[in-house]
């Protein structure tokens, strides 16, 4: 017998201000220590919060940085830095 996909529960505007508080020192951390933070992002509502963290981690690196999404994953990164990923723009952060 085959099962439906189970449906994602989207994130109460509580849980999504405590998810980008707890991501952007994560990805501040991996920022300082390898220049690219990479994770899987899978639905618009995860692009979305991803793209919120890298905005926010480059306010407090006082540095660009861009994410790149091609409807899986999602990579942040210094701006201005080569990626290897073949995905469009989809947030950028400029002081």
């Amino acid at each position: 017998m085959t099962h439906p996909a189970p449906r994602r529960t989207p994130l109460t505007p509580d849980e999504r201000v405590r998810a980008e508080a707890g991501f952007v020192p994560l990805v501040t951390e991996h920022l300082r220590a390898s220049g690219r933070f990479r994770i899987t992002a899978d639905s618009p509502e995860m692009v979305d919060l991803w793209q919120a963290v890298a905005r926010q981690a480059g306010e407090t690196l006082r540095r660009p940085v861009v994410s790149y999404a091609n409807g899986r994953d999602i990579v942040i990164m210094f701006g201005g830095e080569p990626s290897n990923m073949p995905v469009s723009v989809t947030a950028q952060n400029e002081p």
